[in-house]
Parts: C-alpha cells; sequence; structure tokens
C-alpha cells in the first residue's frame, strides 16, 4: 500500500518503510509526527481525495535535520562586476512508520 502526500507546498508517493527528505519541519530527532494532507492511498482500492482523503493520515518519525548541498549563484557583467553568493536549504528526513486509512 502506498500514499500520495503533501507537505512543505510539494508530493510525495510514501510507502511504509521509506525515508524522504522533505522542507524542515518542527520537532526534535525522535519526535512522531502525523501528516493529515494524503491527497490518495493505493493499493488494491484505491481512494482518491477531493483534496484530501478523509480520515486519512501518515505516521512518520524524524530521523535528521540537515542542510542540503551548497548551490552557487554566480552573477557577471561587464567592466569587472561580479557577485557570487551560496545557499544551503535546510531539510528534516522523515522515516514512514505507518499509513493509516
Amino acid at each position: 500500500m502506498y500514499a500520495v502526500i503533501k507537505t512543505g507546498g510539494k508530493q510525495y508517493r510514501v510507502q511504509e518503510g521509506d525515508t524522504l527528505r522533505v522542507e524542515k519541519l518542527d520537532g526534535n530527532v525522535g519526535d512522531e509526527i502525523t501528516i493529515s494532507e494524503v491527497l490518495m492511498i493505493g493499493g488494491e482500492t484505491p481512494k482518491v481525495g477531493l483534496p484530501f482523503v478523509e480520515s486519512a493520515s501518515v505516521v512518520a518519525r524524524i530521523v535528521e535535520h540537515g542542510r542540503g548541498r551548497k548551490v552557487i549563484s554566480f552573477k557577471k557583467r561587464p567592466r569587472g562586476w561580479k557577485k557570487i553568493r551560496g545557499h544551503r536549504q535546510p531539510y528534516t528526513a522523515l522515516k514512514i512508520e505507518k499509513i493509516v486509512g
């Protein structure tokens, strides 16, 4: 069984036991969180929500908080002007424990 969830403005297809990186969430490492924005539950009899499936949720545990790899922004114009900036996006790694639906 799998589910399509929405968190951080993005959609993810998850199964029990999966580990995924999402936008940074509040909570400490080891905390259990419940994601109630379930768009679809798949399997033998799929359920599609309008927009969310009623009484469905995904239980996940926070594995780690971190920052992604550095992305460089480089701008250059004639006559020697240049600007270099870097950015590292924070993330939260989740381990999917249970799909309730």
